[in-house]
């Protein structure tokens, strides 16, 4: 169980850093043109994609829908990881 655990934590770092660093990419756009910021793109756009349909962007400049799904993300990974405790 402990592996399985890190094994999801290990998964929940990099997705979350694949997160970070796509929307750090925004502030430079010619780096989101760029092969890495394509690929994290198609990785990365539809999960944020659900949150940004529901969380506009303040001012019309400002999404903090990066950063509630960053929030969730680690709500769900904290949820997933306790159900597998009591089942494991």
């Amino acid at each position: 169980m402990e592996t399985l655990a890190n094994f999801i934590g290990i998964l929940y770092n990099i997705y979350f850093y694949m997160i970070l660093i796509y929307v750090l990419m925004s502030w430079v756009p010619s780096v989101r043109e760029s092969f890495v910021g394509q690929l994290l793109g198609k990785l990365v756009e539809p999960y944020l994609s659900v949150f940004r349909r529901f969380i506009p962007a303040i001012g019309g400049v400002l999404d903090i829908s990066p950063i509630v799904a960053l929030i969730a993300l680690r709500f769900i990974v904290m949820g997933l990881v306790t159900v597998l405790d009591m089942f494991i």
